[in-house]
């Protein structure tokens, strides 16, 4: 769930970042709980994050040319070259993201899918 090496998380619970508890066996057992509270403090906008970072080999650079928001989902266009693009997203994603015409942005296609990233 956290993209990350047992080993790191043993690491991370010696160096107190991450509570576990002994099972009877030995086994470090942490709380789900605990997982999500990780989760939720790591920053999609951290700076130390690597936004390009993905398994989506096509990308391709772009401006944003049209938004269009509902209540849940939202519908980003994107101009990358000679491209149009259409990616259905949720409304939550474009807002953190601050999309908007004019923005640059980074178009990953996977399979039928578009994912917008922000350039570095």
């Amino acid at each position: 769930m956290l993209g990350i090496s047992a080993d790191t998380v043993r690491r991370m619970i010696d160096r107190g970042e991450l509570r576990a508890r002994r099972t009877t066996g030995g086994q470090r057992q942490v709380a789900a709980a605990d997982v999500a509270a990780l989760l939720a403090s790591r920053s999609p906008r951290d700076p130390n994050a690597s936004l390009s970072e993905s398994s989506a080999r096509n990308k391709l650079a772009g401006v944003v040319t049209r938004v269009v928001k509902d209540r849940v989902a939202a519908q980003v266009e994107v101009q990358a070259g000679p491209y149009r693009l259409v990616s259905l997203l949720t409304r939550e994603a474009v807002d953190e993201l601050q999309l908007a015409p004019g923005v640059r942005v980074i178009a990953a296609v996977k399979s039928t899918n578009v994912v917008i990233e922000l350039p570095r």
